[in-house]
């Protein structure tokens, strides 16, 4: 059996600086908004992902068709952020950035949702030409919310955000996490889902869009493990 860490491709192991297949970046669809840069550079004598925001969006995504989670698996990476996004608020559309933030998809049946949340995202599918996720749980460093705080992004109830590092406190520092998707899941959804759908993806992501910012950060090798 393959470890399952070995499902994500590591940052690590990148031979250049152009992020390891099958890690890709996608953007807003039919937008011509700039789009967060990502490459790999060394830092403390391994390669790390850099994210650089410039009034941009842009998502890192790793695919993981009908990945089966295990119970208790986690996902573990180390993060660190360099320039944070002052202006931003996840509470508002006018501030909705992040500086930096791991997002783990769940594949939770469409059907599960209400009838106005099916279409809109059937259509955002078809506009995308994406699968996008019925459920998507991001992790976030954000400049003024607390951590622990969890919250519906201001644009999508697809999508839950939780607030891991908070304010300045560790800027310029590497803080490590390791989260239990399924308690995490169960906390975000347990409301729509009894069970714990497939996870078809993971994704590192940075927007700096909706308040002409700029900001960087770090992250290392993003694994899944028991």
């Amino acid at each position: 059996m393959v470890p399952a860490a070995a499902n994500l491709h590591p940052f690590s192991l990148a031979a250049g600086t152009v992020p390891p297949a099958p890690w890709r970046v996608v953007g807003l669809p039919k937008s011509n908004k700039p789009l967060t840069h990502f490459d790999i550079t060394p830092m403390d004598g391994r390669p790390v992902l850099r994210v650089q925001t410039d009034r941009s969006y842009a998502n890192l995504v790793h695919d993981l068709p009908d990945f089966a989670l295990a119970p208790g698996m986690r996902l573990q990476w180390r993060w660190r952020l360099d320039q944070p996004l002052p202006d931003a608020d996840l509470r508002h559309r006018a501030s909705d950035d992040s500086p930096i933030k791991v997002c783990a998809m769940f594949d939770m049946p469409i059907e599960q949702l209400g009838f106005i949340e099916r279409n809109l995202l059937r259509a955002a599918r078809s506009m995308s030409g994406e699968k996008l996720p019925a459920a998507t749980l991001c992790y976030v460093w954000d400049a003024r919310l607390p951590a622990g705080t969890l919250l519906d992004n201001a644009f999508s109830h697809r999508l839950r955000m939780v607030v891991l590092d908070s304010g300045e406190q560790h800027l310029g520092q590497w803080v490590a996490h390791s989260q239990n998707l399924e308690a995490d899941f169960h906390r975000a959804f347990g409301n729509e889902a009894e069970t714990l759908p497939p996870l078809q993806g993971v994704l590192v992501g940075a927007d700096s869009d909706n308040t002409a910012g700029h900001s960087l950060a770090y992250v290392g090798d993003v694994t899944l493990s028991p």
